[in-house]
């Protein structure tokens, strides 16, 4: 009996240095890792909520874009390595989110958003052929949101679950799914934020 009572105490001692571990990490994730990845996003005017979906405006943005043929890693690493310098001004560029992918039959394509403060006339020349400046254009978009791993597979499911909500509310969608990442491959996946939209017509 005196065994037992001492090895319950023991069990809770157990249960409660967890339970602070568990708050401390979830105080310390929002209070300094989640400020650091509180990144640079585009603004949207928001023009209607549903149950599944927002429809977004959206002004053209200016970003750096990459093709990869097969597989993601190389689009990624190098427009990681244009705004770490790779430019013809060896010029250090803050990441922004979200990283946008696409596919229209012809390979990957990846952006990165360059920051509001750049424009045509200062934003560093790529040094890499493979890499390049474009004006992604604005217009309405049909969003949906969702949290947990940025896979493929997880895009198409929701990009299907968001043309069938367009088709149903009378909306012509326009092009491929766009998956937007918003989340670092560190971040927990019960925090990660991702979103599919696509471009449709609105009036």
């Amino acid at each position: 009996m005196l065994y037992t009572t001492w090895w319950d105490k023991v069990h809770r001692m157990k249960n409660k240095n967890m339970l602070k571990f568990i708050t401390f990490f979830i105080l310390f994730y929002f209070n300094h890792i989640g400020a650091a990845m509180a990144y640079e996003e585009p603004t949207y005017r928001l023009l209607k909520t549903t149950k599944v979906y927002e429809i977004r405006y959206y002004e053209d943005r200016l970003a750096v874009q990459t093709l990869q043929v097969s597989g993601e890693d190389g689009a990624f690493r190098r427009l990681f390595r244009y705004i770490s310098g790779e430019n013809k001004t060896a010029s250090k560029i803050a990441m922004t989110v979200p990283v946008l992918k696409s596919d229209d039959g012809s390979g990957l394509t990846m952006h990165f958003f360059l920051p509001k403060s750049y424009s045509k006339l200062n934003t560093p020349i790529p040094k890499a052929d493979n890499v390049k400046l474009v004006t992604v254009k604005g217009g309405h978009y049909a969003v949906i949101k969702y949290s947990g791993k940025s896979t493929n597979k997880r895009n198409k499911k929701y990009a299907n679950v968001l043309e069938k909500a367009l088709l149903k509310d009378g909306l012509s969608i326009n092009g491929s799914p766009i998956q937007a990442i918003y989340s670092g491959p560190f971040t927990p996946f019960f925090l990660r934020r991702n979103e599919t939209m696509y471009r449709v017509d609105w009036e």
